[in-house]
């Protein structure tokens, strides 16, 4: 009976296991959110015009497509994104310390005290 039970609670961690693993694979292989956009039609109401993805994907059209990505779409329109493709682990900026630095401990920055 103990051997039944001790069999059954080592399934369930290795079940438990194999779901955790799943979604974590899932999470960093996604392709973040993007469009292909004008980027000469910026209209600052409305943001960048979505066009079709073969104006981002060939060079001999007309329209100056480049991917957008994030924001919102509406109407055929985005806005609230970046140009900038997102890397992966960084919470979606483009750099390695694209944050503000605003001084403090170990900043390097500011006035010495005296």
């Amino acid at each position: 009976m103990a051997d039944t039970r001790r069999q059954l609670r080592s399934g369930t961690v290795v079940l438990g296991g194999m779901g955790l693993l799943a979604a974590a694979l899932t999470a960093c292989s996604s392709e973040p959110d993007k469009r292909c956009v004008d980027r000469d039609s910026y209209n600052l109401a409305k943001g960048y015009r979505v066009v079709a993805d073969k104006n981002c994907k060939s060079t001999k059209v007309s329209v100056n497509g480049s991917w957008y990505y994030g924001g919102k779409k509406k109407s055929g329109w985005v806005d609230g994104g970046s140009f900038v493709k997102p890397g992966k682990g960084s919470g979606g900026s483009g750099g390695s310390h694209s944050g503000v630095d605003r001084g403090g401990f170990g900043s390097g920055k500011g006035s010495s005290g005296g």
